[in-house]
């Protein structure tokens, strides 16, 4: 026998009521704005690159290792459920999840510190306003106008999924987000829809779990060193009292999927006690509100900040991973700094939109290459680039 449906909270999203997109377009006949947008992005070449981009393992180091895509359709599923089980536009929040890594460049964090490093000069560069770029102008798929041309609703929550971003305008890096507010605003002094705070919790969800995961098929750490951890530790020491016949890896991925399940009731618990103590009536509402509607409970934050400090401490600055890190910001560092000095070494497409242009433009556009690119393209466009034994 199905389930009951969900009822649906008086503060959702209504796509029948979206503010519409920024060049008009007829209403699709058999999808509601969020699904069509939803659609967008799916078939968009920057989302098609995710498959072979770092989450926190080179994207050619295993093939069970989570990648940019893998970890985009965790989310996107976890937001979906968790949206429809609170009553919200499950299709806005799963089209926010799908989009929210499209600015990733190759090599995870590593990728966009380099980056960020080399762009100091001439405007910086920031993975969020990167994903904003690609869905309002880097990508060119419609006849009528750049980008992607999504609602109202899903730029808004593409850009300020964790809150208000206003303060942050003044950054250099944060131009391309001014300017086109300019033109088409946002509201960026206000959160954004539930829909799209779910999707930023679900980030959160599913990075947490999966690093844990990874790390421990990596050989980074054993799965008993998690036992004194918070929120885990409780998790697999129940796991293995209440199992002890289950394999390491099936162990493994029981407690994980029960950590899943503990984050994710407890958000459910927490905006409802938010919902209700602020008195929330309407999606307005939840912008209006002075901080965030959808939250970890203070105990859940408090376990999870323990746990990413396990990770960063063990996982994230590890020697194996401190030397891909290595490895990668040279990589993009060596290209950055050949493609300013002799942009004819670019591809003709990208060379010919290189003229005209002060030196500022032109590195913003060898950046936009270079962030488009996915980790195995990065490695043998660098090898093709500087190893003199290998010519074309």
């Amino acid at each position: 026998m199905p389930a009951a449906p969900f009822p649906r909270a008086p503060y959702a999203e209504d796509p029948s009521l979206s503010k519409g997109r920024r060049f008009f377009e007829p209403q699709s006949a058999t999808r509601t704005p969020f699904a069509r947008d939803r659609d967008r992005i799916i078939h968009n070449s920057a989302f098609r690159r995710l498959k072979e981009k770092t989450q926190v393992f080179v994207a050619h180091e295993g093939d069970h290792f989570r990648t940019r895509l893998t970890h985009t359709l965790e989310v996107a599923q976890i937001a979906r459920s968790l949206a429809t089980a609170l009553g919200l536009d499950s299709d806005l929040a799963e089209t926010i999840a799908l989009a929210h890594d499209l600015g990733h460049p190759p090599f995870g964090h590593a990728g966009e510190d380099e980056l960020a490093e080399q762009m100091k000069p001439y405007g910086g560069f920031d993975h969020n306003v990167q994903t904003f770029r690609v869905v309002t102008e880097l990508e060119e798929r419609y006849p009528d106008f750049v980008g992607l041309n999504l609602t109202w609703e899903t730029l808004e929550g593409v850009i300020k999924h964790n809150g208000p971003v206003v303060s942050k305008l003044a950054k250099p890096s944060w131009r391309a987000i001014a300017e086109y507010d300019a033109d088409y605003p946002l509201r960026l002094d206000t959160w954004a829809s539930a829909e799209a705070q779910v999707a930023a919790l679900a980030d959160d969800i599913a990075y947490n779990n999966h690093d844990v995961d990874d790390g421990v098929q990596a050989g980074i750490f054993r799965l008993n060193d998690l036992l004194d951890v918070p929120l885990i530790g409780p998790i697999l020491a129940g796991v293995q009292a209440e199992r002890p016949d289950l394999s390491h890896g099936i162990t493994r991925l029981e407690a994980v999927r029960r950590m899943i399940g503990a984050m994710v009731q407890d958000v459910m618990a927490e905006t409802k006690r938010r919902a209700a103590s602020a008195g929330v009536e309407t999606a307005e509402d939840v912008r209006g509100m002075d901080h965030a509607l959808v939250a970890f409970s203070v105990d859940m934050a408090e376990d999870l900040a323990r746990l990413r400090a396990f990770l960063h401490a063990r996982m994230y600055r590890h020697w194996r991973v401190n030397r891909s890190r290595s490895q990668a910001r040279r990589i993009l560092a060596e290209m950055f700094g050949l493609f300013m000095r002799e942009p004819d070494v670019l591809p003709s497409e990208w060379f010919n939109r290189s003229q005209n242009r002060d030196e500022a433009g032109r590195a913003r556009l060898v950046c936009d290459y270079i962030a488009g690119m996915t980790d195995r393209f990065a490695i043998e466009e660098h090898k093709k680039l500087f190893n003199l034994e290998i010519w074309n």
